[in-house]
């Protein structure tokens, strides 16, 4: 392992739950949880005591839920990153997610290994989603049909490679790597799709790319 250890706030309203995604995670050298919290408020309080580089929410919390928690987080901690938890699979629930600016959503029946790998990916920059959620998010109507394909006509060819791989939550290091550019190269893409797409997350991205079909499962 090298480097400092990925410090996680982990909320869930089931002490149960996260006793067991605690274990799943402490499998892990490179990731520890600095702290706990059983619903939205404590979530915040949590995330602005210990500033950890990732917050794992779950969205149906009593109180205040995960995605509230989310929007507040996103004002407070800018720089922290977000990855939902959560057994629903809705694209209403995984679409708000986007519009606030989290990084990552997965379902709780993920294999414990795609969690450890979802926080990796969110902390390097990525973002991260189940495959069950793509699925469920491209098999749905997008909210435009003309908007996002006239906006795919103004991407290059390279452009639309770029856009895929990011919203398949690949870091500009392996993006580079996959497609033989340089990580520069990539960084000049990733700029010039928020120009043209007038995006500016990789959250957004990932949204624009799955609604205008650009990754499918």
């Amino acid at each position: 392992m090298s480097g400092a250890p990925i410090r996680v706030v982990l909320a869930d309203d089931h002490a149960l739950v996260r006793e067991g995604i605690r274990h799943v995670l402490d499998q892990d050298p490179g990731i520890v949880v600095v702290a706990e919290a059983a619903n939205g408020v404590e979530a915040v309080a949590a995330a602005e005591a210990h500033r950890p580089d990732v917050v794992l929410l779950d969205i149906t919390m009593p109180g205040e839920t995960g995605l509230r928690a989310a929007e507040r987080l996103r004002t407070l901690l800018p720089a922290v990153r977000i990855l939902i938890l959560s057994m629903h699979d809705q694209p209403e629930y995984v679409r708000e997610g986007m519009r606030i600016g989290t990084n990552g959503y997965l379902l709780k029946d993920s294999a414990g290994e795609e969690l450890r790998a979802a926080i990796h990916a969110v902390h390097a920059g990525g973002a991260f989603f189940s495959p069950a959620v793509m699925r469920r998010l491209t098999a749905s109507p997008p909210a435009s049909e003309d908007a996002p394909a006239a906006q795919l006509r103004a991407l290059t060819p390279r452009e639309r490679d770029v856009l895929a791989r990011i919203a398949a939550g690949l870091t500009n290091k392996a993006i580079a790597a996959e497609l033989g550019i340089s990580r520069r190269t990539v960084e000049a893409h990733r700029e010039s799709l928020m120009r043209k797409l007038e995006i500016h997350s990789v959250a957004g991205l990932t949204r624009f790319a799955l609604e205008a079909r650009v990754v499918e499962d």
